[in-house]
């Protein structure tokens, strides 16, 4: 075998090895104990109290404080005259 296939075989291998590290962990981790959760309601501690949405916009309509075209900046405006 020569030298110049050893490189891309070797990163093949590599990342064939990192791919099935990475699945097989993926698989276990998704096994571990689901069953025995799904079943169970999980509480946080935390106290929700419902409120009523309010009735009207609180903000403002946005307008635009410039109305009609704005004037142009000194450097854009021409010669005089």
């Amino acid at each position: 075998m020569s030298t110049g296939w050893i490189k891309p075989l070797a990163i093949i291998g590599g990342s064939t090895a990192v791919t099935v590290a990475a699945l097989t962990g993926a698989i276990l981790q998704g096994q571990s104990g689901s069953d025995s959760l799904a079943g169970t309601e999980m509480t946080t501690g935390v106290t929700i109290t419902p409120t009523k949405a309010p009735a009207g916009v609180p903000t403002p309509v946005a307008e635009p404080s410039i109305k009609g075209p704005a004037p142009l900046p000194p450097e854009e405006q021409g010669l005089p005259g």
